[in-house]
């Protein structure tokens, strides 16, 4: 373990320990609370810079739209990312941009915090409960009504999926909005979704069409992903020489690039580069299959409302794994390789 993983790791430990009990002096809602207050400003607390992390709130979004369908949200989220994940949400009021690195701007980084302690909302989100800043930042915001994300014991009861983390951010939403005289939904959780134009998929066939140049379907592969998550070059070769063997005869096979420009398949398929989220979505969108390991480029093809087989290699599935559109996670420890190629192959026909 390197110094600043060793450094990250304890920092995380000290402030889960420090910030644990923020919001356990908060009120409950209640019904009278209810009566009083009409959501028309909502903030989602998200302080987090990947990709992943912040797709992973579009189904958050997408339930208080269909909630408040007046009603304005603003996000606190870290890095730019989020800005053309949102871009095409109506509800999107204000993005707020945490620096990623707060010792090397400061300033910037302690007047995002001021900010917003200057407005009011009528309900805050955590959109991780296990996120030390996002409590903090909860706790600071001024609002009558706060989710800082623990669950209720209700809700894990009542969805058996409460586990994802892109889900049980809208079950403690539904369950604490019950206790305000709201129904309680019980329906599955929104999709991922970045809400592609027509004119973005359109483009994305046609950069497919460019280089593929024929009307088979075609198979997206993404080889990268981060430290243990990810696969060795020896693996994908070999998985990616069962795909050949398979569908070479009657789909395109290709491989969508990290920001590294870098190939775990050695760039024997042809590829495309890109570094535009949405830019990549809108391809992804037009392919049949994406199979990746868990990762950031995995969720934006869950976001694309594409079929997605998610490959892992850890204990996660259940909290990150990809869902709706027939996708499905498979754990390579223990699905072989032969397997992977069988649920390629039911989820094609």
């Amino acid at each position: 373990m390197s110094f600043k993983i060793w450094i990250n790791h304890h920092r995380r430990q000290i402030m889960s320990a420090l910030t644990k009990r923020l919001g356990s002096a908060h009120l409950e809602p209640s019904l009278e609370v209810g009566k009083q207050i009409q959501i028309k400003k909502v903030l989602i607390v998200r302080p987090n810079h990947r990709l992943g992390n912040q797709l992973l709130t579009t189904p958050l979004v997408q339930e208080i739209e269909k909630l408040f369908p007046d009603c304005k949200i603003d996000i606190f989220a870290k890095g730019g990312v989020a800005f053309p994940i949102f871009q095409n949400y109506a509800s999107i009021d204000k993005i707020y941009k945490l620096p990623r690195k707060p010792f090397s701007n400061l300033l910037k980084y302690v007047m995002c915090w001021i900010s917003i302690k200057r407005k009011h909302y009528d309900l805050v989100i955590n959109g991780d409960a296990n996120s030390s800043s996002g409590r903090m930042l909860t706790n600071l915001a001024k609002a009558p009504l706060k989710i800082f994300g623990d669950g209720y014991p209700e809700t894990k009861q009542l969805y058996l999926d409460y586990q994802h983390i892109a889900k049980y951010p809208v079950y403690n939403l539904r369950f604490y909005l019950s206790k305000l005289g709201h129904t309680l939904n019980k329906e599955d959780a929104p999709l991922l979704n970045i809400k592609l134009t027509q004119e973005e998929i359109s483009n994305g066939k046609s950069t497919l069409d460019n280089l593929v140049k024929n009307s088979l379907p075609t198979i997206c592969v993404y080889t990268n992903a981060t430290g243990s998550k990810c696969y060795s070059e020896e693996w994908w070769e070999s998985f990616y020489d069962k795909l050949k063997t398979n569908f070479a005869s009657n789909y395109n096979i290709i491989e969508m690039l990290p920001v590294e420009n870098i190939s775990k398949i050695n760039f024997q398929a042809p590829h495309i580069y890109s570094t535009d989220i949405r830019e990549m979505a809108s391809i992804i969108t037009n392919t049949t299959v994406f199979i990746a390991a868990d990762n950031g480029v995995m969720h934006l093809a869950s976001a694309s409302l594409t079929p997605i087989i998610g490959l892992f290699s850890r204990g996660n599935k259940a909290i990150y794994e990809p869902y709706g559109n027939g996708s499905i996670a498979l754990h390579t420890e223990v699905k072989s390789q032969e397997d992977c190629i069988e649920a390629v192959k039911n989820m094609l026909h």
